[in-house]
């Protein structure tokens, strides 16, 4: 047993994967099991369209959704507390920032009404371009371009912030909702952490991440429940290939879920759980992987994201480039949030441009690192238990993206929450990083009103700061320790529970 609960697997006889697959067996024992004639059955798959008793009804999943929904009125409602009455010539509330920085009822999607174009309802990138000092121009944004799009089509109709708050979240509550009901799908009442979670209240309506987020969940989705009547019993490599599709739009929202690719090609290579769902070609020629699946599920993703980016790269490739540049010369400063401010003050001030060169290189250093030893890892969990746990390694490079991106904005936290439901993880842990994550959330805002509107804001001045630096500090020590934790932890998908629970059959049975 491992220390999680978790079976190590079976000896060499087990007979989810054939001896000639399994990767816990040498070459001497499956040619004498060849040899012996020794019978081998597939390990069996739970059935495609029938509902398990433990899969949530249509009620249930009714109630879920709904609960959600009410989650985002509260969220909406209190992004909305900073808009009008009063606007300015260009739409925005007068006096915006203080009551947002105040009352904590800061949100992006307001912020950027004025800056970007926005409020002038320019079409996103196409005549676009970025200055030498990084302001974006002619209708260029900061974000990938999906986004760009939503950002577009919320403001098509509004001619204040409020509008286009209020048109951005109607765009946005779709995918937070079908986000729930897929959630709900794969991890039954584990899924109210999504939709009664705080981060729904506090962030939903802060940025566009709820858009990527969806298609990140959309992604296991398809890979553990399929679609349509066939649903599960479709093969793994066409289930991997639409999940790699959705990752690719994924990226092209908010970039993040496209990491998750790597371990998905890993998952397809090893043929799924314990080896189960290796092509029948493959196993007939005798191999061990299916590095043809695990390219095209990475060539499926790469096509994607140049399906949707290539048309902006052809209307106006600079303004499309600036959105990525821009992200380059970002610096560090007090508004990233970043263990790389915090860390190094004083020296990290934007001023010290030898320092911001070095966290340019250092950072993406260290994130690639970070993804690099989650997929060995999980390697080595594959070599000792038969299956490679893409889920767990996806979740661990996530927490390694996070903890070292020279960027960790507030409503990151999107990013991490099915994680949490998908992997079952100890309530201390999620329940740590919601504290540290609603002191950086609120205090962060109190903080930049203190500095913006000449208030004292040292650490010993308020709790502004000291909330700030709780927050900034205990989720890099919690997203550190959940790295080695998510990697340890089991999966609360349904399928891949039947699948476990048939291993502990066939032990027994042994």
């Amino acid at each position: 047993m491992r220390a999680d609960g978790q079976p190590t697997g079976p000896p060499s006889t087990d007979r989810s994967v054939t001896p000639e697959l399994d990767p816990r067996t040498d070459s001497s024992t499956e040619s004498g099991s060849a040899l012996a004639g020794e019978s081998i059955d597939p390990l069996p798959e739970p059935h495609p369209t029938r509902r398990t008793g433990r899969d949530l009804g249509r009620v249930a999943l009714a109630a879920l959704v709904l609960l959600c929904g009410l989650t985002l009125i509260i969220g909406f409602a209190n992004k909305d507390r900073c808009t009008g009455p009063v606007y300015d010539s260009l739409g925005r509330t007068e006096g915006f920032l203080m009551r947002s920085y105040r009352e904590v009822c800061y949100s992006d999607i307001q912020y950027l009404w004025v800056g970007r174009d926005i409020d002038r309802h320019v079409f996103p990138y196409v005549d676009g371009g970025i200055t030498k000092k990084g302001q974006l121009t002619g209708g260029s944004i900061e974000y990938p371009v999906l986004t760009g799009l939503l950002i577009w089509l919320g403001a098509f109709f509004a001619h204040n912030d409020h509008e286009f708050l209020v048109y951005s979240a109607m765009l946005l509550a779709p995918f937070a909702l079908l986000s729930a009901w897929m959630l709900g799908k794969l991890s039954r009442w584990r899924a109210l952490i999504w939709a009664l979670g705080p981060p729904l209240v506090l962030y939903a309506f802060h940025n566009w991440d709820l858009a990527a987020t969806c298609c990140a969940v959309g992604a296991v989705y398809v890979l553990h429940r399929g679609w349509g009547r066939a649903g599960r019993g479709r093969p793994l490599p066409h289930r991997a290939l639409v999940a790699s599709v959705l990752l690719g739009i994924g990226f092209a929202f908010k970039v993040y879920p496209g990491i998750f690719v790597a371990p998905l090609m890993l998952y397809v290579l090893t043929g799924g759980h314990r080896g189960a769902e290796l092509p029948a070609a493959t196993r007939l020629a005798g191999k061990r992987w299916d590095v043809a699946g695990a390219i095209r599920v990475g060539l499926a993703a790469i096509v994607a994201v140049a399906a949707v980016n290539l048309p902006f790269m052809l209307a106006g490739f600079r303004g499309w480039k600036a959105s990525f540049t821009f992200q380059e010369m970002r610096q560090v400063d007090i508004t990233t949030n970043s263990i790389w401010f915090w860390g190094f003050r004083p020296i990290s001030d934007p001023s010290d441009l030898k320092f911001q060169n070095i966290i340019s290189v250092l950072s993406p250093v260290t994130i690639v690192l970070a993804w690099a030893l989650a997929c060995v890892l999980g390697w080595r969990l594959y070599r000792r238990e038969g299956s490679y746990p893409w889920l767990a390694v996806s979740a661990a490079m996530l927490c390694g993206f996070l903890l070292f991106h020279k960027v960790h904005s507030p409503q990151y936290t999107l990013w991490l929450v099915p994680m949490f439901v998908l992997l079952r993880v100890r309530w201390t842990w999620i329940l740590a990083y919601g504290v540290a994550d609603i002191a950086l959330g609120i205090g962060v805002f109190r903080y930049y009103y203190a500095i913006e509107f000449h208030h004292p804001y040292g650490i010993y001045d308020g709790f502004a700061e000291q909330a700030t630096v709780i927050g900034v500090w205990g989720q890099a020590t919690l997203l550190l320790c959940l790295f080695f934790v998510f990697l340890k932890a089991t999966p609360t998908v349904q399928g891949l529970q039947d699948h476990a629970q048939l291993d502990g059959q066939l032990l027994l049975a042994d």
